[in-house]
């Protein structure tokens, strides 16, 4: 794989990535199975939608030797990462009870134009808070797993800002 792949920021960039994809694309199908996200979950994506293409872009860019473009987008990449760990951090103390979260929830209303309809389906909608855990993994919440995930990109981005251009 070394023949194949020298340069190791072109390889850094490449798993970023990948592994931002799959992070993020893991959140989608936990939601496709019923794991609905709060709004710090949904703010904790936009760090991966600004993160992935960026990392393609940057790859592709790496590929025909950017030289000093890719430094700042690894820059780039590697400050996204951190903001999204620290937004992460924030979360999981909501979700710990260390500190107050927002005071507004999650839910999706469809603004019925009939007042009974309205009614039925503000009883039914599903309010989704920040301070309550839906899943663990590994004893891990996902809050918890995005600041591990972003923190790791975050460091790889930085480690391939010191390697060779």
């Amino acid at each position: 794989m070394h023949a194949m792949f020298p340069d190791t920021r072109l390889k850094s960039l490449i798993v970023i990535a990948i592994i931002a994809f799959a992070a993020i694309a893991g959140a989608w199908i936990f939601q496709a199975y019923g794991i609905v996200p709060c709004e710090l979950c949904l703010k904790q994506r936009f760090a991966y939608y600004a993160g992935v293409p960026l990392a393609v872009a940057l790859a592709f860019a790496q590929s025909r030797r950017g030289g000093s473009l890719v430094t700042i987008g690894l820059i780039a990449l590697a400050l996204i990462f951190i903001a999204n760990a620290i937004l992460g951090v924030y979360h999981s103390g909501v979700e710990w009870a260390l500190w107050q979260g927002p005071t507004d929830c999650t839910g999706v209303i469809k603004g019925s134009p009939n007042v009974a309809d309205l009614l039925k389906e503000i009883q039914t909608t599903k309010v989704v808070r920040c301070d309550e855990v839906q899943l663990r993994i590994l004893w891990l919440s996902l809050a918890n797993w995005n600041v591990l995930i972003s923190a790791a990109l975050a460091a790889l981005a930085g480690r391939a800002t010191r390697q060779p251009a």
